[in-house]
């Protein structure tokens, strides 16, 4: 079998540490970027969830092909780690956005690759073997090296990997059913991924203009979960951007202004004197919750997702 040019990632639902976790294999959420790395001998190709090619944005992972030595598709997640040694997506995003990176970036803000499941190995799909079979081939290529790794997994011990995800102040963790076969392009409940905090991603339907030091400038981003005929407003938010990350927005959004109001639903929660764009950017945002009228509270920018289209956001949310 000849190796598939593109596969799209298999993805997890959001919900609870499952009853049975005899049944699962639970894994700690990486806080960084899908990505599907491709290597077929003699060529490295890495693309991002929605099958963009992003392989010139980290050259410090092209040696990942050769020091497995086989031809193989590997499944799993681009991070940038903090000083504590924790994935941090918002020191991530000084990476994303640049497509040939000058070396002092790389050095600055280096990536890893941290790799969670094997597809393709040796011109044969393993994607139908069950995770417990696909994970043996995942630890026997022993994937290790300078910028890139196979995090472990433990069968059976949701309550202890929840806990300590919390100690190190991770985003959560992924169970995974052990008995179940990989399924490209599909979101499945049988990988379910439990958060420690409400983080989930949105549409930029607006903005509104700062006052004070930000006058000028973008003072909050309008958000919206997509719904038939637009967005439903679930509000606005304001803090976590760096000066450089305004800037950056106002840039990319800049030219998506439009008239045309996106949000059909929640409409009369929108702030006054809102500046309209077409529905494209989607951001990732840290909340505590939503409200009975479908409103964020306290929330946080944590970055755009250069790998999400809003056909990807997922509009499960409910106050």
């Amino acid at each position: 079998m000849s190796m598939p040019s593109h596969v799209k990632p298999m993805l997890a639902t959001a919900g609870a540490l499952p009853r049975e976790q005899e049944q699962y294999a639970f894994e700690l959420k990486w806080d960084g970027i899908r990505a599907i790395t491709y290597w077929n001998g003699s060529k490295l190709t890495i693309e991002s969830r929605n099958l963009r090619d992003i392989t010139a944005s980290w050259p410090e992972l092209h040696g990942i092909g050769e020091a497995v030595g086989r031809p193989v598709i590997l499944d799993g997640e681009i991070v940038s780690l903090d000083g504590r040694g924790v994935p941090s997506f918002q020191r991530l995003q000084e990476r994303m956005h640049v497509v040939h990176p000058a070396n002092e970036l790389v050095q600055k803000v280096p990536a890893a690759y941290f790799v969670f499941d094997v597809l393709h190995l040796d011109g044969t799909s393993v994607m139908p073997k069950p995770w417990t079979e696909r994970r043996e081939v995942l630890e026997d290529l022993g994937i290790a090296g300078p910028c890139w790794a196979t995090p472990p997994a433990y069968p059976g011990e949701g309550d202890v990997m929840v806990a300590t995800s919390k100690e190190r102040a991770l985003e959560g963790v992924v169970a995974k059913r052990m008995d179940i076969p990989y399924s490209p392009g599909q979101r499945s409940k049988q990988w379910i991924k439990i958060k420690n905090v409400a983080r989930n991603e949105f549409v930029v339907g607006g903005w509104t203009s700062g006052e004070g030091r930000r006058a000028g400038t973008i003072g909050s981003l309008a958000l919206g979960l997509p719904v038939t005929g637009g967005l439903r407003y679930v509000g606005n938010v304001g803090t976590g951007f760096t000066d450089k990350e305004l800037r950056r927005l106002e840039s990319v959004l800049g030219p998506t202004r439009t008239d045309e109001n996106p949000f059909v639903e929640n409409v009369q929660y929108l702030k006054k004197g809102t500046t309209f764009v077409e529905p494209r950017l989607v951001t990732d945002v840290e909340y505590t919750e939503m409200t009975i009228e479908g409103i964020l509270r306290h929330p946080s920018y944590k970055g755009e997702r250069i790998d999400k289209t809003p056909a990807d956001v997922n509009t499960d949310r409910t106050p």
